[in-house]
């Protein structure tokens, strides 16, 4: 999108015109939660600009409608579906274009931009739906090789099952934290050293992050309904960029047989601006390519099926000093969201709006590119430098990780999501330990 808006847009926002996420927002002056819109340095207040007939040129846009930006989520605007998603989101790039077609609406209406419009550093962001169920996936193959090499060996890497259907578990809704909560180092069970027997316990020693974007749902199915590949985008939301923090020696001891547990239960962070669907329309590409000849139920018409989004993974020490551990891309993905969805459903479980989809860990296949630290230091066989001062082989307590995605390359025109951060704190000391 190439049109200019008469708000003052820094060069490099995530929030460009070609982008408007939606999020929640504590709105300063009321203390109430709404929705919101991210544009520049600003945030909307979608509730505010309802209440100063903001809406009025939209036509078609019902009160019933109107009221889905005055909840303290998003599931009741998602669930309108992706057309009023479409409409809503390209009514207000008009109000926000240089030459809007509407602007007695806010552009010269002095009174309404002071009910409205806020500084982003002014609110309070909150999660953006009410999350039922967080599925995560193992989508990313280059990930899913690094770790089949450094558990077991480069000809066994990958599991026999991998390449013919999108693996996934189910992790916990109710620990998903907005990005800017801090994250407890967790405790658990786990061995000192391979040789030993009998687990320890004690606060998690190999903490990890893992980068991975999430998508959120605006349209579930019934029971015992599969959803069809080529109709699953239509369910899709949008998107978030999320950490879904691992204690790698708790999840080595306790994953057999039946996968993680306490190992990644204990934190997940998105970050809070949804970035819809639509707006990530003009970045379609294809995938890593998966010669495995699937089943007709992941058989997928669109070929372009993933995401040309740029992600990034920093480090900040407790001592402020900062470092890139890793940039990557979310093509870097062997199975599409939409593959997800037709595999999570096609034995008849019921998905609904709200519901959290994650990846699976995004990697490149060089080093600097890779979204995890049991990567990075091959499975915590070694340390690896940040920089000249940063010296890491997992997270110690005090350090905060910032995952940043955007796609496009002009300055005026990305379409980004923000940051999605978290600081580690640590662990309790229960009185019974």
């Amino acid at each position: 999108m190439g049109a200019s808006s008469w708000l003052d847009i820094p060069k490099g926002s995530h929030f460009s015109l070609a982008n408007i996420p939606f999020g929640i927002i504590t709105n300063p002056r009321t203390g109430e939660r709404h929705a919101a819109v991210a544009i520049g340095n600003l945030v909307l207040d979608l509730h505010e600009f309802a209440h100063h007939q903001g809406f009025t040129g939209l036509e078609g846009f019902t009160p019933s409608q109107i009221t889905t930006f005055s909840t303290p989520a998003l599931n009741d605007f998602a669930a309108l579906g992706q057309d009023v998603h479409r409409k809503v989101r390209r009514y207000l790039q008009d109000v926000f274009a240089e030459d809007t077609p509407f602007p007695a609406l806010l552009k010269h209406n002095v009174e309404s931009q002071r009910a409205c419009l806020f500084q982003q550093d002014q609110v309070k962001m909150h999660l953006p739906v009410k999350i039922g169920g967080y599925t995560d996936f193992f989508a990313g193959k280059n990930h899913a090789y690094n770790c089949g090499c450094i558990f077991r060996d480069p000809a066994k890497a990958l599991q026999p099952n991998y390449l013919h259907l999108p693996v996934a578990y189910n992790s916990r809704a109710s620990s998903v934290v907005v990005s800017g909560t801090d994250v407890r180092r967790p405790l658990g069970q786990f061995l000192q050293s391979p040789s030993d027997t009998r687990p320890s316990f004690g606060p998690c020693r190999r903490l990890d992050i893992e980068l991975e974007l999430g998508a959120l749902l605006c349209k579930g199915n019934d029971l015992g309904e599969p959803i069809d590949v080529n109709e699953a985008e239509k369910h899709i939301f949008g998107f978030v960029c999320l950490n879904d923090w691992s204690a790698r020696d708790i999840q080595q001891w306790e994953a057999v047989p039946l996968g993680p547990f306490c190992a990644k239960s204990f934190a997940s962070t998105i970050s809070p601006w949804v970035i819809l669907k639509d707006a990530l329309e003009p970045f379609h590409v294809p995938g890593i390519p998966n010669e495995t000849e699937l089943h007709p139920y992941l058989r997928e018409a669109r070929k372009e099926n993933v995401y040309d989004i740029n992600l990034e993974v920093e480090l900040r020490a407790p001592d402020g000093e900062s470092a890139i551990l890793s940039r990557t891309n979310a093509r870097n993905l062997v199975f599409s969201f939409a593959q997800m969805l037709a595999h999570h459903t096609v034995g008849g479980c019921p998905l609904e709006v709200g519901d959290l989809i994650g990846s699976g860990t995004i990697s490149g296949t060089e080093p600097g590119t890779l979204g995890s630290f049991l990567e990075a230091s091959n499975g915590g066989k070694r340390s690896f430098d940040l920089s000249a001062t940063i010296r890491r082989t997992f997270l110690e307590d005090g350090d905060s990780v910032v995952i940043r995605g955007w796609c496009g390359d002009d300055d005026s025109n990305l379409v980004g999501f923000g940051e999605c951060s978290g600081t580690i704190l640590p662990s309790i000391k229960p009185s019974w330990i």
